[in-house]
């Protein structure tokens, strides 16, 4: 894993550009937001810088005054890093590199995904999240490349890998390469692990929790299913996939997963990296879509989601939206605004418990939405379908009979079969379960009851 080892709290400064296609009011909600992660990832912001442009410097970013403006306030503040809000080219990151240098203490430069993927460095606890987390950052660093990666040349490849003239660079490109080959890999190798699961949990249908990150994803899912999620009010708190059972009304139990929070200009490499974690949201019946009611922004943390639900391919699932820390709003009167302008979503207080009982009956009814009565002739002695059809559906009615398979075809002239003991059963099964026994109960549509039973069985 690539980290940086780093003083306790860092002096940093901020930057961000408004641009012709953006607001300025966007660029200081994108900055505090950016704050936020500077303080998640251990850094104290001492100022902030901002600038109005047509477009963004393609050199340096920001316009050539803003630069020596920040390299003021670096020696003010004796800042270790400077934060910039949108990613940085290689060459705007190697200008600003020599424009902002200062005696010999270096500043550390930092856009917002290597903030983010430093972010997840840190916070990443399994194999599986340290994995992806990793690849993230290989395929971040390998156009950013300098001489402080020559340490890469140890991982693998070292000595007989270095050709003819060469340089060093090049060297921890390639190694880097080779690396990332092995980490994809293993990643392979989790996917496959991880369908294996998910094909364990077909007889359940399956909720998942997506959000903006701190919408109160991890509070919901421990006060749903009392899964012991570690949550906190920072940025990021989860980043690994739990998956828990939770008990609706009349003991309907559904699979409910727990995700890492979405933010806006995600980095897309840790999209692609995180793949096996958003399975869980792709393959999943329904989302549960937790929204952070006291934000003044929420809205726009409503369209972020949505943007990422889409670019993950889960943009068509059917989807609750869930107003958490409802309490907040409450001690300002906001609530029945919020409900008016939403009438269809669920308000709760997953701190406080507040809402729940109406959550769980909203999952209930969305579980079973769509159900389909179907019914089903199936002989005794096929003992595992049976087993399985009482696995998966309501058995709305049951009752024991004698039936007899007639001819598969019509022009066939083949001998009556001699009855055999049945259960005639019908069904009330979910959507994907209907879809998954009808090919198993489609082998028996040539039987037919008896009319007379006794009759049958003396035959």
């Amino acid at each position: 894993m690539l980290e940086t080892t780093r003083a306790p709290r860092e002096t940093a400064l901020l930057v961000g550009v408004t641009t012709a296609d953006t607001r300025r009011v966007d660029t200081l909600d994108s900055l505090a937001e950016l704050a936020e992660l500077a303080d998640t990832a251990g850094a104290a912001v001492a100022a902030t810088v901002t600038q109005s442009l047509a477009h963004a410097s393609s050199s340096t970013y920001v316009g050539a005054g803003k630069v020596n403006e920040i390299k003021g306030l670096i020696e003010e503040h004796s800042a270790d890093l400077v934060i910039f809000d949108d990613d940085l080219t290689p060459s705007q990151l190697r200008n600003l590199e020599r424009a902002l240098s200062h005696g010999d203490k270096p500043v550390k430069l930092v856009d917002r995904s290597g903030l983010i993927l430093d972010i997840f460095a840190r916070r990443a606890k399994t194999a599986q999240a340290k994995t992806q987390v990793e690849l993230a950052q290989l395929d971040y660093l390998r156009t950013r490349l300098t001489r402080a990666w020559t340490h890469l040349s140890r991982q693998k490849g070292g000595i007989g890998t270095k050709g003819p003239g060469e340089t060093q660079i090049e060297t921890d490109r390639r190694m880097i390469g080779l690396r990332m080959a092995v980490l994809r890999d293993k990643l392979e190798a989790i996917d496959r692990q991880r369908a294996t699961q998910r094909q364990g949990r077909q007889d359940f249908t399956r909720f998942a929790l997506v959000g903006y990150t701190n919408a109160g994803k991890s509070t919901l899912m421990n006060a749903l299913s009392g899964a012991g999620v570690h949550a906190e009010d920072r940025l990021f708190a989860t980043l690994d996939a739990t998956t828990r059972l939770v008990t609706l009304g009349g003991n309907k139990q559904v699979l409910l997963s727990d995700t890492v929070g979405f933010i806006r200009k995600l980095p897309h490499k840790l999209i692609e990296s995180f793949k096996s974690t958003l399975d869980e949201t792709r393959e999943a019946d329904l989302l549960l879509h937790v929204v952070d009611a006291s934000h003044p922004r929420f809205e726009e943390h409503i369209a972020v989601v949505r943007e990422t639900l889409k670019e993950i391919g889960a943009e068509e699932k059917r989807t609750l939206l869930v107003f958490n820390k409802i309490d907040a709003l409450d001690e300002l009167g906001l609530l029945p605004m919020l409900k008016a302008q939403f009438p269809d979503a669920v308000f709760v207080s997953a701190l406080r418990g507040h809402g729940l009982e109406t959550l769980r009956r909203r999952m209930l009814d969305l579980s079973e939405a769509g159900f389909e009565t179907i019914d089903a002739l199936v002989p005794m002695a096929e003992g595992k379908t049976l087993a399985h059809l009482r696995r998966v559906a309501e058995i709305l009615d049951e009752d024991y009979v004698y039936a007899q398979e007639t001819a598969r075809e019509a022009w066939m002239d083949a001998p009556e079969a001699t009855p055999v003991a049945a259960v005639r059963l019908r069904l009330r099964l979910a959507p994907h379960h209907a879809r998954d026994v009808r090919p198993t109960l489609d082998r028996y549509r040539h039987f037919v009851v008896v009319d007379d039973a006794a009759e049958a069985q003396a035959a």
